[in-house]
């Protein structure tokens, strides 16, 4: 049986080797291997009969579905690249992508299309739009019937190699605007073998995707699963509780999450049936606090934790081995397989022990870049200092520069010390402060503002949002109320403050945001955690 190196591979290669295995679940519809790579295969073979050009852009904007992975997969099969945007997203949101990144062709449902009316005809490269069910509404170009579409039939052309671009994520960035993360064959597939080599995953496994698949780890659950022959089951869960359901129905045997929703599943009810079936579990996006930690292990003796550290610009950096997670429950472990993890001075040299320096990843999942973005691509992806390499290398290596701060100790653990940029990390997601403030001046309600993130017991950090309002007789109530049509929940201020003078400036003459952000660290107290027996 051939290897995998082109994203597809991973379902074409799982359909050979078992055609009747379970590979997706949505709901009580389940697609076995032979079944969904024959739908990828049709989405492809759609997509060249439309005559879709290599690596052209396709976004996919709904929510965890089979339609949603067969279009991604499919997508990079026929040689396009694939754009999953967020469902929380506002419209204004997406059209943003869909120009950032030229997209050709919108995959959607009739009711989120419904939504882009107003905003559509300003997309000015899109040309089809592939709904799931029949709509009412005409968009500015030519509609498709999935059911159709995947009739199309004949032929479709893979991409050249697995340096081509197979997808482009797009993470908030600290301009205000997000970026667009690019990642090519290479980077998903090699991603998939390493994630999949250290948690062990194999055929029987079924994994939970409970995080969106527009995140790099949500979209690994897809990919882990398919490179051992696993079964997914995608879940668009409104309550923690939905989340525990379905662990105990489908008899999930890996569980990947991010601190929020740990911290809400570790005060849940735990079926004791789940024990017996839940292999591991698996932490990502921020640190999880060491008593939800804890009272997860007291609910689960017998399922073995994976904590771990990345960003969407190399995938998957670090993973904790689950021996250590006793001893050491801070650390965010060593490099994963088959890549290399550097601490940095600011000159390029490497750290001594224990000496804070900045995380720098070097490997087969260093992204190619942010798309048409060269000022931020140069930032943050920089040459391997010339005195780690071999003088008689001539051509530079690409590494990620993390901007975040950490510390390699004696043993060669890592430590995460905290972010070097404004980045504000809550729910799992990362929120550039600009992009919340740029909604915010938007609403013409206020005269300035700053969005900072503060210590929040759950959400890892909350974002609160000073302002001086541009009418005396506002309130919080009425400026949250105008965030809420403009902004997704996650990005919304958990605290709204409200000044009649100018916000303080730093020396440069901005507004000082760190400064803004010292006033509000109190304001959300930790709670004593329950009993977890």
């Amino acid at each position: 049986m051939r290897d995998s190196w082109l994203l597809h591979h991973l379902i074409e290669n799982s359909a050979a080797r078992s055609p009747a295995a379970p590979a997706l679940t949505a709901g009580s519809h389940t697609l076995d291997y032979a079944s969904l790579w024959q739908a990828t295969a049709a989405f492809a073979s759609g997509l060249t009969a439309l005559g879709l050009g290599r690596n052209e852009r396709v976004a996919i904007w709904l929510d965890k579905r089979i339609e949603t992975v067969v279009a991604s997969f499919g997508t990079t099969a026929a040689g396009g690249v694939f754009v999953p945007v967020n469902p929380l997203l506002k419209p204004e949101q997406v059209a943003y992508i869909l120009r950032d990144c030229n997209v050709r062709m919108l995959v959607t449902s009739p009711e989120r299309l419904a939504t882009l009316q107003d905003v559509l005809p300003h997309c000015a490269d899109l040309r089809h739009v592939l709904l799931t069910a029949p709509a009412s509404s005409q968009p500015p170009c030519a509609v498709h019937a999935w059911a159709e579409f995947l009739q199309t039939g004949g032929h479709f052309t893979p991409p050249a190699t697995e340096l081509d671009m197979a997808a482009i994520l797009y993470t908030s960035g600290s301009t205000g605007r997000p970026k667009g993360v690019v990642l090519s064959h290479r980077n998903l597939v090699a991603g998939a073998k390493s994630v999949a080599n250290y948690l062990g995953n194999r055929p029987d496994d079924s994994l939970l995707a409970a995080l969106p698949l527009s995140f790099d780890a949500g979209f690994s659950q897809l990919t882990t699963a398919f490179h051992a022959g696993a079964r997914v089951v995608l879940l668009n869960y409104l309550m923690p509780r939905d989340v525990i359901k379905t662990l105990a129905r489908e008899k999930i045997t890996g569980l990947t999450a991010v601190p929020p929703l740990w911290i809400q599943l570790a005060q849940q009810a735990w079926p004791e049936s789940i024990a017996s079936h839940l292999r591991y579990i698996a932490n990502t996006g921020g640190h999880m606090p060491l008593a939800t930690l804890q009272a997860l292990q007291a609910r689960l003796p017998q399922t073995t934790p994976y904590l771990m550290y990345g960003l969407t610009e190399a995938f998957r950096a670090t993973y904790l081995d689950p021996e250590e997670v006793t001893r050491r429950p801070d650390s965010i472990g060593k490099a994963i397989p088959d890549n290399e993890v550097l601490v940095l001075r600011p000159n390029g040299t490497e750290c001594a022990a224990n000496e804070p320096g900045e995380l720098v990843q070097r490997g087969p999942l260093v992204a190619m870049g942010y798309w048409n973005d060269a000022e931020k691509t140069a930032e943050r992806f920089r040459p391997v200092p010339s005195a780690l390499r071999p003088h008689g290398l001539m051509l530079p290596e690409m590494a990620v520069y993390s901007g975040d701060t950490v510390r390699r100790d004696e043993e060669g653990f890592l430590y995460f010390i905290g972010r070097t940029d404004e980045m504000i990390k809550t729910s799992g997601y990362r929120v550039s402060p600009a992009e919340v403030e740029e909604e915010a001046y938007a609403t013409g309600l206020l005269a300035e503002c700053a969005a900072v993130g503060v210590p929040h017991p759950q959400l890892g950090a909350a974002i609160v949002l000073i302002a001086t309002p541009s009418h005396a007789d506002l309130d919080s109530t009425a400026l949250l109320a105008a965030l809420k049509v403009r902004l997704p929940a996650y990005q919304l201020p958990a605290y709204i403050a409200l000044r009649h003078e100018p916000l303080p400036r730093n020396a440069n003459g901005k507004i000082d945001r760190k400064a803004l952000a010292t006033t509000f660290l109190d304001l959300f107290p930790n709670p004593p955690l329950d009993d977890p027996a």
